[in-house]
Parts: C-alpha cells; sequence; structure tokens
C-alpha cells in the first residue's frame, strides 16, 4: 500500500539527547530547547495530527576519556544509534512522519538507518539531503579529533566505522550517487580528499552564491529521488549563519540566511518526497534566549508545508 502524503500523516517527534559525537557540552539539550520553543503548537497549527514519541536514551559513558580516541566514545554512539533506528522504523510502520531531534549529527546514523531499513523492507531504496557547514565525512584515519559527530555522513554512504556503517539493514544505507551534501563551507585536509574519493555530489556555499538555493536544492532532489522513494533531509543547524543561528554546536560564519534556509525546507515540502526530516546541533548553552530552536522550528514548519499563501 502506498505510504500517504506527508500531509495526510501524523508528524511523529523522537527526541535524542546526545552530545558524545562532538567536543562540546550542551546539544544534548536539543530536544528539550524545541519542545520548549512550541514545535507542538506549531505543527498543531497547520492542520496536522502530532506526536511526541519521547526521547531514545543515551548511556553516559563511565569516564569522559574515550576508550578509542579515534572514535570517541563510539560504543555509546552506536548503542543509542540502534535504538533510534528501531524507533524510527516503527514510526514508518505505523504510517507517521519520523521527526528527529537532536544532539549532535552523529545520531543521523540511527535515523538514516531506520529509513533505509523500512524502504529496503519494500525493495526500495532512499536518497538522503545533508545539510551543514561541514562535510561530516571522515573516519577514523582521516579525523584529527575522533570526534564522531564528524562522521555520519560517510558512515551512511558506506565509509568508515563498521558499528555505525552496518546498523541498516541495508549496507550502504545510501548509495553515494543518491547522497548530496549542501552548505558545506569548512573541511578537515584529509576530509577534501576522502569526499573527492567517495564521489559523494556536493554543493559548497560557493554553488549557493553562484547558482542560488532554488537551483541547487532543485538538482539536490532530482539526485535524491532518482530511483528513490524519495529522500531524507538532515538539516544541521550550523548550515545557516550564526546571524540567526546562534546555538549551534560549531557555528561558521558564512552560512544560509533566514530565508535562503526556509527555502530549502519549502523545495522540500514541494517536492513531496520527503520521507524524514532531522534538525541537529542545536545548542542551548550557546544560544541567546533560545532563539536557534525558535529558528528551528520555523524550519520545520516550512518543511512540514507551511506556506505564505
Amino acid at each position: 500500500m502506498p505510504e500517504a502524503h506527508i500531509m495526510d500523516r501524523k508528524v511523529a517527534l523522537v527526541g535524542v539527547p546526545m552530545d558524545l559525537g562532538g567536543g562540546r557540552r550542551g546539544v544534548d539539550m536539543g530536544p528539550s530547547a524545541i519542545r520548549i520553543a512550541g514545535i507542538e503548537e506549531g505543527i498543531k497549527s497547520l492542520g496536522l495530527a502530532f506526536v511526541d514519541r519521547g526521547n531514545v536514551s543515551v548511556r553516559e559513558p563511565q569516564s569522559r576519556t574515550p576508550k578509542n580516541p579515534k572514535a570517541r566514545f563510539l560504543d555509546e554512539i552506536a548503542e543509542c544509534c540502534r535504538d533510534l533506528r528501531v524507533k524510527v522504523e516503527s514510526i514508518l510502520a505505523a504510517g507517521e512522519f519520523p521527526l528527529v531531534v537532536g544532539g549532535d549529527h552523529s545520531i543521523a546514523c540511527g535515523t538514516v538507518a531506520g529509513i533505509s531499513s523500512h524502504y529496503h523492507k519494500q525493495k526500495k531504496k532512499i536518497g538522503l539531503i545533508w545539510f551543514d557547514a561541514h562535510g561530516d565525512m571522515n573516519t577514523p584515519e582521516s579525523s584529527d579529533s575522533g570526534n564522531i559527530h564528524g562522521m555520519p555522513l560517510a558512515c551512511c554512504i558506506g565509509r568508515g566505522l563498521p558499528e555505525l556503517v552496518q546498523i541498516g539493514e541495508r549496507i550502504p544505507m545510501v548509495d553515494v550517487e543518491k547522497a548530496v551534501l549542501i552548505g558545506a563551507r569548512t573541511l578537515d585536509m584529509r576530509e577534501r580528499a576522502e569526499i573527492k574519493d567517495s564521489k559523494i555530489h556536493v554543493f559548497t556555499t560557493r554553488d549557493i552564491d553562484m547558482y542560488g538555493v532554488h537551483k541547487v536544492m532543485k538538482m539536490a532532489i532530482e539526485i535524491a529521488c532518482a530511483g528513490t522513494a524519495g529522500f531524507h533531509l538532515s538539516f544541521d543547524m550550523d548550515g545557516t549563519d550564526p546571524s540567526i543561528a546562534p546555538g549551534v554546536g560549531t557555528p561558521v560564519m558564512g552560512g544560509t540566511t533566514f530565508r535562503e534556509s526556509h527555502l530549502i525546507m519549502e523545495h522540500a515540502a514541494e517536492s513531496g518526497k520527503l520521507l524524514g526530516l532531522e534538525i541537529t546541533e542545536i545548542n542551548p548553552i550557546l544560544d541567546n534566549q533560545n532563539a536557534t530552536a525558535r529558528v528551528a522550528v520555523d524550519l520545520v514548519l516550512s518543511a512540514l508545508g507551511k506556506a505564505v499563501l
């Protein structure tokens, strides 16, 4: 039976209070921040049904000194992502739309594994649009920090840590030719080589400057939807400019403007092919009166179909 269009599906929120993937505390409070910012009220105002499925638990490490400095807190992150995969699959099986809120971007391994596994059982592939200031394409060998929030996109396309690469029923979770990175503007030196070697589609901020968000999203959606059931959008709030989203895990100047960010979400909604949505790296400790979470709520509403007219 074909799945209902997003506007006919209940939106199911899942929080993932994860901060083990990065080097800075605070992003574990992201799910609470977005709830406080009115995500439930906003979604219901669109006439959509909403349910809060609570948080996926994150096991606290016995020590803040990681066992493996090249893949910090891998065991705890992999355990959380496995649980998240199950949660996302159950949401899709119930005919609901998964809205996952982090937490650092390492959680995407669990989200994408859940969506990929659900459609794999139907003999379908999925596409992936990854919006981020960073590449997230490191492996333990290329990473200078060992922070796993710099590795999840690589894992989703089958490169890097087996504990994360193999979470889903399909390996890779997403074929590299169906994956698109948008908004990259700060890449690690060795990560650049990983990106070029992988042949993933990349639209940097320079491409956005040259072509505009409209054309970039049109091209990205075409890539992600070619021969797939649709695409998952994993949206790191640090892809937007710090002037509109100051409270993020790793802020970088030069991101998308308020309207450009909304246009990304509006294109996702208008495509009719959005399979899941993920918002990551909201850090209330670095924020100004929860401004970033409020912007995140507005962006989610655009992705769910809110329009001016």
